[in-house]
């Protein structure tokens, strides 16, 4: 046979062989590369051919045999070079069978001998673990136990894929990110980020869902505090980070990052929002009273500057944040005019800027509006939708219960839009009974357009927000307009958005001027805002002999949220505590202990009340456990010029009397328009001396507490406060005849 017959004969069966691998017929491959290798024993990748065909076949043991007889008889520099080629090979087969065939089993089984041979390979190590992620058979041990760690965190030269490793780090975040080993690759790879911008912005969009889908801030913490390793003055990991230390009670941290951000911020939006994080972080902790205060002087200066400055090249982040950044004015001042028009202002602002960056979304919502057919209310069932982060285990959540437990089936269709709920990292049984509940449901993340566009393509007639300012995501999406009529309820106050058309009240919660200067038409329904059929009790786990009370002892109770205390209001409930005999204050807040203790310890000795009449209550585990708790106290103090909400219709039902100050705007009412739907005017102050004379008068006339008591307990029964099935049908009336209006003026 010539030479050239020979190489056409060897071509012939090279090709069949590749053919029969293509095929999947290994059994005749294996068979061809056999006959190879009898003829030409010498051509080793004839031996590594035949390991893999047995390899394929699931003959593992035959395979090995088939290498290692192929390497018995070269020099240890033969042996390296016919390693590197069958490694090769297999890596060749391993991305044939995961890219061509999306087998990845049979990727994951060659690669795991690819590991046998060469076990430091780090390459097929993090594919490995790619892999097995894929396999959804991945445990969160494999960076450990492959070894993945270890070889980042060497000192050795790693010849790596940047490109590879961050898809693998990501593949990691996505499918296990709370796993511990999730949070020492992130660390791992740091040394290795040859993009830090990318490698940081994909860090900021982790932390956000497992923090604020996920509820795991302290985690979230972790993770950021690592990203700023790569860059100590990255603008939003300084702003989250400083968020974050906030909301698991590092408060000091907190604002000590915010403080660090604000120094090193350029832009006057940035400034701004980072001034609001240095209140946030001091109100959180509760006590910082004065200079809480000088820092809010600052932040109304920086506001007017932006103001005067009217940016229209702010991106999404930036835009959203300014809603927050207004965010304490009524916890400051019970100045309504300015805090609304601080509002309005700032939402001009921020529908220029969204106008720009979401224009696509816009016009989607645009366009649903103007084909929405026009229908009477007789002739369909209204679609009513409500957009909310908090319709789970919160405030919001509790008391917005009733309208979906009691609405018209028959009238009304009911849609839950639940922002940053589309995570499965956590359970909410609440949640889960909202969705029970509605027509349809959508859990949905924090992207304001893409919600928006949910809502339009769902056909909305009625949208109903209930965050307000607590939720920047919330106040973007009324931005867009997603429906023919929006309304804000319950969860704030109005946000001041012109696209929102209604905000809900009654004949308490605002003045009669309101109507002069809100933005939003103000609703009033006949009675009360809000109703609840109650409140679900555990049994009392706290007594007064636990905190050194005695039983005959008037105990004054105050709890809200550190925002909510300041010096006005403490120095008010401390001359009340120091004018009756024999009486203690408990306190109780989601605030810093430390601080809280020393804000009003120092009052109290302004004062000249002893420390010792003073008492700090844990934060206990469960809604029921809190409520039942609340049994122990004589008489609650509010909190002015921001009431209480949940908290005081707690203690209506639990029977306690309640001294409460009355303002102007809607946070300073609440507690004022509860108390008149059940019928009780003892406890409302119109002054702060008439707010200490009811704190007097109330714990020393315990005849009168008794009243009282029976009198707010009689009101279970009689209160519209305390029926929800009536204040729903009063909800639902209003929504036919809001969309009465807009059919009448859409007609003319």
């Amino acid at each position: 046979m010539t030479s050239d017959n020979l190489l056409a004969v060897v071509s012939d069966w090279q090709e069949e062989a590749r053919e029969c691998l293509l095929k999947e017929n290994y059994t005749r491959a294996a068979l061809l590369y056999e006959q190879a290798i009898e003829a030409e024993p010498n051509v080793k990748s004839y031996c590594w051919q035949l390991g893999l065909m047995f390899l394929l076949q699931g003959q593992e043991a035959e395979a090995q045999t088939t290498w290692l007889l192929g390497m018995a008889e070269g020099d240890p520099d033969e042996i390296e070079l016919w390693t590197e080629e069958l490694i090769e090979l297999l890596e060749a087969e391993a991305e044939r069978q995961r890219l061509h065939r999306k087998d990845y089993a049979v990727a994951w089984a060659v690669r795991q001998h690819l590991r046998e041979i060469s076990p430091a390979n780090l390459h097929n190590l993090l594919h490995l673990t790619a892999l097995s992620i894929l396999l959804e058979t991945y445990t969160g041990e494999e960076p450990d136990s492959l070894g993945v760690i270890e070889l980042l965190k060497s000192n050795k030269p790693l010849l790596i894929s940047h490109e590879l490793l961050m898809q693998s780090w990501k593949s990691v975040l996505d499918y296990a990110p709370l796993h511990p080993s999730t949070l020492e690759l992130t660390e791992a790879c740091l040394a290795h980020v040859q993009e830090p911008l990318i490698f940081i912005d994909t860090l900021i969009h982790f932390v956000y869902i497992i923090s604020y889908l996920g509820r795991q801030f302290p985690l979230a913490v972790k993770f950021t505090e690592l990203g700023l390793r790569l860059d100590p003055k990255h603008p939003e990991l300084l702003r989250t980070l400083s968020s974050f230390y906030q909301d698991t009670g590092e408060s000091a941290k907190g604002i000590e990052m915010a403080r660090f951000g604000y120094s090193v911020m350029e832009k006057l939006a940035d400034k701004v929002y980072a001034c609001h994080l240095i209140i946030r972080g001091m109100m959180t902790a509760g006590g910082y009273g004065d200079e809480a205060y000088s820092t809010f002087q600052t932040l109304k200066s920086l506001l007017v500057e932006l103001i005067e400055q009217q940016p229209t090249d702010l991106d999404s982040s930036a835009t959203i944040r300014l809603f927050s950044s207004i965010f304490f004015y009524p916890y400051f001042q019970d100045k309504p005019q300015e805090n609304i028009q601080i509002r309005r202002q700032i939402a001009e602002i921020c529908q220029l800027n969204i106008a720009n960056y979401a224009k696509e979304s816009m016009e989607k919502c645009r366009q649903r509006l103007s084909s929405a057919v026009k229908t009477d209310v007789p002739k369909k069932r209204l679609r009513i939708g409500y957009l909310s982060y908090c319709l789970r285990r919160h405030s919001v959540g509790w008391l917005a219960r009733w309208v979906f437990e009691h609405y018209d089936r028959d009238r009304f269709e009911i849609y839950a839009y639940l922002l940053g709920s589309d995570s499965k990292l956590t359970h909410d049984p609440l949640e889960e009974w909202y969705i029970g509940k509605v027509s349809k449901a959508r859990k949905l993340g924090l992207d304001g357009p893409e919600a928006a566009k949910l809502i339009c393509d769902d056909e909305i007639d009625i949208l109903v927000e209930l965050d307000s300012l607590t939720l920047n995501t919330s106040c973007e999406i009324m931005m867009l307009k997603p429906a023919p009529i929006q309304v804000s309820w319950l969860g704030w106050d109005a946000p001041g958005i012109p696209n929102i058309d209604y905000f809900i009240a009654d004949p308490y919660v605002l003045p009669e001027s309101a109507e002069d200067y809100y933005v939003e038409k103000i609703w009033r329904l006949p009675q009360t805002y809000i109703a609840v059929d109650g409140f679900e009790l555990d049994a009392p786990r706290m007594r007064r002999d636990q905190l050194n009370i005695p039983n005959d002892a008037v105990a004054y109770l105050s709890f809200q949220r550190g925002y909510k205390y300041n010096s006005r209001t403490a120095r008010l409930q401390i001359q009340i505590i120091k004018a009756v005999p024999n009486s203690y204050l408990l306190i109780k807040g989601l605030a810093d202990e430390e601080s809280l203790k020393s804000f009003f310890s120092e009052i109290a000795e302004s004062e000249g009340l002893n420390a010792d009449r003073l008492r700090f209550l844990p934060i206990v585990a469960t809604e029921t456990v809190h409520r039942a708790n609340l049994g122990i106290a004589d008489v609650v103090l509010d909190t002015y010029p921001y009431n209480g909400a949940t908290t005081t219709l707690e203690t209506l039902w639990m029977g306690i009397p309640l001294v409460t100050r009355v303002g102007q705007q809607f946070s300073s009412r609440n507690s004022y328009t509860m108390m008149m739907n059940v019928g009780v005017t003892e406890g409302i102050a119109w002054t702060d001396e008439e707010y200490v004379e009811w704190g007097i008068r109330l714990g020393k006339d315990s005849a009168l507490r008794q009243q009282i008591s029976w009198k707010l307990r009689q009101s279970r029964h009689t209160s519209p406060l305390w029926n929800g099935k009536q204040f729903t049908r009063e909800m639902e009336k209003a929504y036919e005849q809001m969309w009465q209006i807009y059919i009448d003026k859409s007609n003319h």
